[in-house]
């Protein structure tokens, strides 16, 4: 198991840090622009609270720290998620979902959404977590890499399985083995997050994008391309299109998806690498093709005829934010239970329709067409078979990669 080390970040994992709060996913809610406000704000002695958060390479991990479980005599579970994560009804201040939970079970929910950033949400737990406290939560949704970093601090709790048959049994094929977590014996996927091209059909004026090759290459859409500020992400895509499994490329590798993209940037291909604010560029077409995260894309084809996607034949990259139950949590079979629930066709289908990321629940198709036919039609909503077997994951860093490949990340995108 590794052991927590209190050392400041590096320069380049600060830099990239600082660069996710100012323009990556972190800096706005999981709703996007189109319904949430900006976010993630840097808290006062964060950059501390961010020590070691580089992921270990995959290996054997150890069950986290239980507490005395009073689920029994308490019933109630503290659910602590990102803004704009779950639904809500015409009023904005009532959850339906977590209402049905509590009138079926009779266990009341205490839902609070205090995480608008991965890294000072981090801060905010890490004292209680590295003194074996009580952190006040039962159940947290965080990014895998951070999730699978308190798995291998054994800060999490080992799940039990008979607490969580709707789970095992309806989580599709494409989330079930992580390699951070293998089998989900300490973690359930919440939603996915994938990441595709978009296009702007009418800044294209009949250019034919299919690859990502054709966004760094084509002189046609040269200064109107858009990469992310998501390492991961934009790697990622990268080292598909380089016929790279993401999952398990090498130093070398990395190095060559960096060349790759850094001769795409000394030639003007790439107008900016952007985070969320891609929207507003797609949308007036000042990037005729980018790089986009699939929930911001439903949202933008609502809105917007001349925006579409593709899916490359290469594959293209997911990562998921997970459900875990902390160290001495009070009311781990109650989390579990909880768990079970969003594993559920109905409420999965209902969490959907109204937040529009990828379900990670197998088998919901006809509950959400109830709500939603578009949304239960809609592949970057529910993949179906073929365009599950191209989602990809970016594998595991240790530390001393975290620090290397952030470094030159940056040096890339000028952050």
């Amino acid at each position: 198991m590794e052991q927590y080390e209190p050392d400041r970040l590096s320069a380049a994992r600060l830099a990239a840090v600082r660069r996710s709060f100012r323009n990556g996913r972190a800096a706005l809610t999981r709703r996007s622009l189109l319904r949430a406000s900006a976010a993630g704000v840097l808290a006062a002695g964060g950059a501390g609270a961010l020590a070691g958060c580089g992921i270990p390479a995959a290996g054997t991990t150890r069950g986290g720290v239980p507490a005395q479980d009073h689920s029994q005599e308490e019933k109630t579970v503290n659910f602590s998620n990102w803004t704009e994560y779950m639904d809500v009804d015409e009023s904005g201040r009532r959850h339906p979902t977590l209402e049905a939970f509590t009138r079926r079970t009779g266990i009341r929910v205490k839902y609070t959404e205090d995480i608008n950033d991965n890294t000072e949400f981090f801060g905010k737990i890490k004292p209680q977590l590295a003194a074996g406290q009580d952190t006040g939560r039962d159940i947290v949704v965080l990014t895998d890499w951070l999730a699978a970093r308190l798995i291998r601090l054994g800060w999490v709790q080992k799940l039990d399985p008979s607490n969580l048959p709707n789970a095992f049994t309806n989580l599709s094929a494409q989330f079930r083995n992580p390699d951070w977590d293998p089998g989900r014996a300490y973690s359930y996927p919440w939603q996915g997050i994938s990441t595709v091209i978009a296009y702007n059909k009418k800044a294209l004026d009949g250019v034919e994008v299919k690859t990502l090759s054709d966004l760094l290459d084509n002189a046609e859409l040269k200064g109107r391309v858009g990469l992310l500020t998501e390492m991961r992400d934009t790697v990622g895509m990268t080292l598909l299109d380089m016929d790279k499994d993401p999952a398990k490329f090498t130093a070398d590798d990395y190095d060559a998806a960096i060349a790759r993209l850094q001769k795409a940037v000394d030639k003007g291909q790439i107008r900016r690498f952007t985070g969320n604010d891609y929207t507003a560029d797609l949308t007036k077409g000042d990037f005729a093709a980018c790089l986009a995260w699939a929930g911001d894309v439903v949202q933008l084809k609502a809105d917007n005829p001349d925006i579409e996607f593709l899916i490359p034949d290469s594959g293209y990259m997911t990562s998921t934010d997970a459900l875990l139950i902390p160290n001495k949590a009070r009311h781990k079979t109650n989390a579990e239970r909880l768990i079970d629930y969003y594993f559920e066709p109905r409420p999965a289908a209902e969490l959907a329709a109204y937040i529009n990321f990828v379900c990670p629940v197998d088998g919901v198709k006809d509950e959400l067409a109830k709500i939603d036919e578009d949304a239960a039609n809609n592949p970057l909503i529910l993949p179906d078979q073929a365009m599950q077997a191209k989602s990809r994951a970016f594998r595991s860093l240790s530390s001393e990669e975290e620090t290397a490949f952030e470094e030159k990340f940056a040096k890339l995108t000028g952050a």
